[in-house]
């Protein structure tokens, strides 16, 4: 039972890293990478900071990342792969005009007068 599981295992491993890795798979695994790299960007940001902080570059690789990882979701026409980073999306153009709202509101308050 142990050695048919195994080369179970063995075959869908096979089958999806081997057999079905194509030019798309690259370009999905490529939007993961962006997409997670986001994380790196903040650890750095908050180690630098001694605190919890989130930086634009957080934002920008969430977007890039997200735009990638939807562009593999329609060209492999998966549903469950477009709905949720079509949301995540507008969730992180959103942080952002929020953010540029905050740095618009700071700036006409610290205007000499």
């Amino acid at each position: 039972m142990l050695m048919r599981l195994s080369h179970d295992i063995g075959l869908y491993f096979y089958d999806i890293v081997i057999a079905r890795f194509d030019l798309w798979a690259a370009f999905g695994v490529l939007a993961q990478f962006v997409f997670g790299a986001r994380f790196i960007v903040q650890w750095i940001a908050s180690e630098k900071a001694e605190k919890s902080v989130i930086p634009m570059g957080f934002w920008f690789l969430s977007i890039a990342g997200g735009l990638m990882t939807m562009v593999y979701g329609f060209a492999r026409r998966d549903i469950v792969i477009i709905l949720p980073q079509t949301l995540s999306i507008f969730i992180y153009v959103r942080n952002l005009m929020l953010i540029a709202k905050e740095r618009r509101r700071k700036a006409e308050t610290e205007l000499p007068t």
